[in-house]
């Protein structure tokens, strides 16, 4: 079944670069903080392909094993990040851990040239003396350009009329010109090995990203008169596998947009072998070499990895981030996808941009890479939001009942509440930041109150997120209780230690979202419950 549910692999070709100066990443995090965004602020985009450049990280010869999800705020030095401005150089260090165990190197090349049309992009890339070069066609959208650009996996992505729609080019890239599927791993082809060698040990996925960059430094040179430099990417299944490593490895793009991505993917590594029916791990190392070959020693041991998939959706953190899944196949290994992003999930959380991140599996079609209706208008607010600066991101978790994850039941850490990266950021507290709350006059008295609010809803069940107001004083934790009025019952649960006891729930904070500032309102925790949605009365008690 492993090939069967893929898009049929394209021909070879080859590739490109430019290295443009590191950049600051507390303005990247400014950015994401103000509450009203031009359309120059809205792309949350670094000025390099990766700005934690200067951070000094020594990887060490080896580390603990833990069959948790590792914390994705300890450094290598054992010490937490404590400011969103450490955090470019932890991303620095989840990169280098990554490219070490999972995905191989990614080197940047000496030069980088090409051309920019109406109908394509050629890259030319030289390196160390060797050269190659490699094109992608473009689609423009009706309307006077320039445009920003999706660059999609080989035509297999989101919805492309869809995305023409809201006045975005599509770039058609072939990963396969880049890093070839189809070959043994000690004779890689494609632009990528054409540069640094058939035998190297950089997987697929990787050199493909590296390709994905090198189109945007063309972009960056062209000068704008055809495409913006503001760009996203996107593809389903081996090419959602592609997307998201282009998008956690450079910090330019700003949006990412993997869809069915599965073993290899969006998929947390250590809760694959735990979710029945999805790929094995050593079936995606063999299937094409498109994970390092250093992961072979992993693929039967994935708690020894240093890392794992929640920090690499936390490397793309501020950035947009829309990851569709697909909770019908389980080769695609679904709730491990949603445990990746509920992990990926806090990390945004910290930086202040929990809204920037998107997760949704809950659909009726269960076809491989199907266009489908849910995820229409939260793929174009995100490409109006982080591509155009228009509108608001659709900022949400929606599982699909059979294939919710509980990351509490995956980690023994917590989220911290980091110090702001500047002085713009000390006037938005971090509660605005997450989808649905709000700044309504505080209610009269001390104490909380709460109420469920019905996300989504199927034949035999529902989403409920939970939120919470403090009153005219802060809160530094909650406690909630309610009855059920009928048969509904919480299957699972994300972000609160949930107790039931036939009709009762009780539920208590986890820390790190215990805190709410004076009349402000939180979307405090979430879950999936069986039976009819509804409303129940909540007594909320202040810690």
């Amino acid at each position: 079944m492993a090939s069967s549910i893929d898009p049929p692999i394209t021909p070879r070709r080859q590739l490109r670069f430019t290295l443009v100066l590191a950049a600051v990443f507390a303005v990247a995090a400014a950015f994401v903080l103000t509450p009203h965004l031009t359309r120059a602020e809205a792309q949350v985009t670094a000025a390099s392909e990766w700005d934690g450049a200067a951070c000094n990280v020594a990887v060490p010869g080896s580390w603990a094993s833990s069959s948790l999800l590792p914390d994705p705020f300890l450094k290598i030095d054992g010490t937490r990040v404590t400011a969103q401005s450490q955090w470019e150089c932890r991303r620095s260090e989840i990169k280098e851990l990554a490219e070490r165990t999972i995905y191989g190197d990614k080197p940047q090349p000496d030069s980088v040239t090409g051309t920019v049309t109406s109908s394509r992009i050629t890259v030319n890339v030289s390196d160390n003396g060797r050269s190659t070069s490699f094109s992608a066609s473009v689609q423009l959208p009706s309307g006077t350009g320039p445009f920003p650009a999706v660059i999609v996996y080989g035509g297999f992505g989101a919805d492309t009329a869809t995305i023409l729609a809201t006045g975005t080019a599509v770039v058609n890239y072939d990963p396969a010109a880049v890093g070839a599927e189809g070959t043994p791993r000690s004779n890689k082809q494609g632009a990528f090995y054409n540069l640094y060698g058939a035998t190297s040990t950089t997987g697929v996925l990787m050199a493909q990203a590296w390709g994905v960059s090198r189109i945007i430094d063309v972009i960056e040179q062209s000068g704008g008169s055809v495409l913006e430099p503001t760009t996203g990417v996107t593809g389903c299944s081996r090419y959602g596998k592609g997307a998201f490593v282009a998008g956690a490895f450079d910090q330019r793009i700003a949006l990412t947009m993997p869809i069915e991505s599965g073993s290899g993917g969006v998929s947390a590594l250590r809760s694959i072998p735990q979710e029945s029916g999805s790929q094995p791990l050593s079936s995606t190392y063999n299937e094409q070499p498109w994970l390092g070959d250093a992961f072979s020693a992993y693929t039967g041991n994935p708690a020894g990895l240093p890392v794992d998939t929640h920090e690499v959706v936390g490397m793309i953190a501020p950035r947009g981030l829309f990851i569709m899944d697909n909770p019908h196949v389980e080769w695609l290994g679904a709730r491990s996808g949603a445990l990746a992003a509920l992990g990926g999930a806090e990390v945004y959380k910290a930086l202040g941009a929990g809204s920037n991140i998107s997760y949704h599996s809950n659909v009726s079609d269960g076809t491989h890479c199907a266009t489908r209706s849910e995820w229409r208008t939260p793929l174009q607010q995100s490409i109006n939001k982080f591509l155009h600066g228009t509108g608001n991101p659709p900022a949400l978790i929606n599982m699909h009942s059979s294939k919710s994850a509980n990351l509490a039941q995956w980690r023994n850490w917590t989220t911290p509440t980091l110090t702001p990266a500047g002085p713009t950021e000390t006037t938005t507290p971090a509660e605005t930041t997450t989808p649905a709350e709000t700044t309504s006059p505080p209610p009269g008295g001390a104490g909380c109150t709460a109420t469920v609010q019905m996300v989504s809803q199927w034949n035999s069940g529902w989403q409920g997120n939970v939120l919470v107001t403090a009153g005219a004083t802060a809160i530094s934790g909650w406690t909630l209780s309610w009855t059920w009025p009928g048969s509904q019952r919480i299957t699972s649960s994300w972000n609160a230690s949930v107790t039931s006891s036939g009709a009762a729930v009780t539920a208590e904070d986890i820390g790190w979202n215990g805190a709410i500032a004076a009349g402000r309102t939180a979307t405090a925790w979430g879950f999936v419950a069986s039976g009819a949605s509804a409303a129940p009365v909540v007594t909320c008690t202040p810690a």
